[in-house]
């Protein structure tokens, strides 16, 4: 896959990558007039389609980005798809759900946006400073699909950061979702996760 760095993530997981770095470079130009800081922020080609489709609800690359997921590996033995569930539920458009779904069609797997749910509200973790303190307060995630006993599941999301969200969910994956692996793949990393 040219232009990618294909990283691997250690976790819970059986395996684990990210397909690229988020960010290749950010640096400070200075402050807007409502005092807010302002970068000028160079993002990998996935960290800057995946940027489009969240932030910006464009929609139209998601071609791109299933095209891309679908050049990192074969997937032959998934058998279920289950993204991460969404950490802002205000969002009427889900972009990790939305790119399970058109990658399960694309490779003909199952998408089970439901398996894994998220029973109450937590703050943003980004704002959160170690793994510790985001991971305990993650004991939110409830398993909703028996089907996934004994199975291999592949657990998606767009942005590796420290690891805590996918570390609770593949706990409770393996703990009493009785599945039998969990393979991980999050689109993007910080560089520093």
């Amino acid at each position: 896959m040219a232009g990618f760095r294909r990283i691997k993530i250690i976790g819970k997981w059986d395996i684990g990558y990210a397909l690229d770095l988020h960010v290749e470079s950010s640096e400070f130009i200075g402050y807007d007039e409502l005092g807010h800081e302002q970068f000028d922020t160079k993002r990998t080609k996935i960290g800057e389609l995946i940027y489009r489709l969240k932030y910006k609800s464009d929609k139209t690359v998601l071609k791109d980005i299933i095209q891309i997921i679908c050049e990192f590996s074969n997937f032959k033995s998934i058998d279920f798809i289950i993204p991460v569930p969404p950490s802002n539920t205000s969002r009427t458009f889900q972009p990790v759900v939305e790119i399970a779904k058109h990658l399960g069609k694309s490779l003909g797997i199952p998408v089970l946006p439901e398996a894994v749910i998220k029973v109450k509200d937590t703050p943003q973790l980004k704002n959160m400073s170690t793994f510790e303190e985001k991971y305990r307060i993650l004991k939110v995630f409830e398993i909703k699909d028996a089907t996934i006993r004994g199975k291999t599941v592949l657990l998606l999301d767009d942005l590796y950061r420290s690891g805590a969200t996918l570390t609770a969910i593949t706990e409770l994956l393996k703990r009493k979702g009785g599945v039998s692996k969990v393979k991980v793949l999050t689109l993007t990393k910080t560089k520093r996760g």
